[in-house]
């Protein structure tokens, strides 16, 4: 297997990551969002957005990085540095290609989202919002030191209320020092 390559994104590249990114949501958020949302408009939703943000960058407010393997992307990570005052950087989305879950990717992105932070934020804590329903992704953080902290309702794009109960809940998991997860990957 050839080695992975990781870069910044590029405005060019918001069509593969938007293409990735609905891929994911359909796969794990059945049951919170509803199907005709993930079956018709979460492409065209996340194009725009993925456009839109990939536009706008500075450079020094957000990154998304690029995890490829022979010019294919394979997964991404996106973070906003100092995104909330008590709970520091926010990693917004984490995604890997469904048939190379269970490889490394995830936990590569992670440590390099926990490396950006270092470099770029003025603080160390970061931190992400899960899906309550997707206990896969929990258990992933929970390996490299992630902690339950609250949760909040999330009202999700074409939601379905009547589904769990309502407005489905996302889970805060924070780490307060990126340090300590850019160490705890690298002994994995």
């Amino acid at each position: 297997m050839n080695p992975l390559r990781f870069r910044s994104a590029r405005a060019d590249d918001a069509e593969q990551i938007a293409l990735l990114h609905a891929d994911s949501w359909r796969r794990h958020y059945r049951g919170a969002y509803a199907d005709s949302y993930l079956d018709g408009d979460v492409g065209d939703d996340l194009r725009a957005r993925w456009s839109t943000r990939l536009a706008a960058s500075t450079d020094t407010d957000t990154d998304t990085i690029l995890a490829e393997r022979d010019g294919q992307l394979v997964g991404f990570v996106h973070v906003a540095f100092d995104d909330d005052p008590k709970w520091g950087s926010l990693v917004d989305n984490l995604h890997v290609l469904h048939s190379q879950h269970r490889t490394g990717i995830g936990t590569q992105l992670l440590a390099r989202a926990a490396q950006a932070v270092l470099d770029r934020a003025t603080g160390n804590a970061m931190y992400l919002w899960v899906l309550q329903q997707n206990t896969a992704a929990q258990q992933f953080y929970h390996v490299y030191g992630a902690t339950y902290v609250e949760s909040a309702p999330v009202p999700p794009p074409g939601g379905d209320p009547a589904r769990l109960n309502g407005t489905p809940h996302g889970l805060r998991m924070a780490w307060p020092d990126a340090t300590r997860l850019s160490q705890s990957v690298d002994n994995q």
